[in-house]
């Protein structure tokens, strides 16, 4: 099931990953969160792969969370208080795997990510969409307000912007996006595929633990105040400043030649 719902292509230590269920644009159903946990789980011990990319198959990248589904949950004694607990813990979980996961992830996105959908690109470390896509966390148009994306979002975009989006339901293009920072970049449909390949092959060519540890304390920094910040960052700088592939990256830099880091 996990391979039905999330098909995974590796190259040059890149790791694609596609969001597989098109007739339900890619909604994160039981089935697909369960196949994103496993995956996920997957790459957190997977020391060969450098960068994530994650896609959706069909016509969009993601519709957020299977309606359906959640519905059919009603029919419990409990009117689905316990099924909707667990779901929107387990996708709190897989949101938060990805600033866990060693490897930088990039979104690729294209068509419509609504919903659960937009928290999983603003949870996304990087993200390129194409023209013509639409974000939204449209659930209040339906008397559900999106307060669960809404995590992600409000640490992606400004306070004013995040509370627009979720009041009105309203959606915004991708120059917008990208505009407010929900994405890095913005490119024809055409070129969407190349161009998320060659920021991944950017990143996959600097030194991997060098990525890997400054991806950790990023997100480490961002929870703490500023004094604290400092002080976590220089003490990651100094374990980072004793490796042997930095003395080496810092020499051949001034020696103005390539590196010869041995990883």
């Amino acid at each position: 099931m996990t391979d039905d719902f999330v098909i995974r292509s590796d190259a040059g230590g890149i790791a694609t990953l596609t969001l597989n269920a098109p007739g339900a644009l890619n909604a994160l159903s039981d089935a697909m969160l369960a196949a994103l946990r496993a995956t996920f789980t997957d790459l957190m011990t997977d020391t060969a792969t450098k960068v994530v990319i994650l896609k959706g198959a069909g016509k969009a990248f993601c519709a957020g969370h299977d309606l359906r589904e959640m519905q059919a949950g009603r029919t419990a004694p409990d009117r689905g208080r316990t099924y909707f607990a667990d779901l929107f813990a387990r996708c709190a979980e897989v949101m938060q795997m990805i600033p866990a996961l060693p490897q930088p992830l990039i979104a690729e996105v294209h068509g419509i990510a609504t919903a659960a959908g937009c928290q999983l690109v603003a949870s996304c470390d990087m993200a390129v969409a194409a023209t013509g896509t639409r974000f939204g966390v449209n659930g209040v148009n339906i008397g559900l307000f999106c307060s669960t994306p809404m995590v992600a979002l409000s640490r992606n975009v400004p306070r004013k912007v995040a509370f627009e989006m979720l009041t009105t339901g309203q959606f915004i293009d991708a120059a917008r996006a990208a505009d407010v920072g929900l994405v890095n970049r913005v490119v024809a449909p055409d070129a969407l595929a190349t161009e998320t390949r060659a920021l991944a092959e950017l990143l996959a060519g600097k030194l991997t633990a060098a990525v890997k540890i400054g991806k950790r304390a990023f997100y480490d920094q961002i929870e703490m105040t500023r004094a604290e910040a400092y002080d976590h960052a220089a003490a990651v700088m100094v374990e980072n400043m004793l490796w042997r592939d930095t003395e080496e990256g810092i020499a051949a830099f001034l020696e103005k030649r390539a590196p010869d880091w041995q990883g």
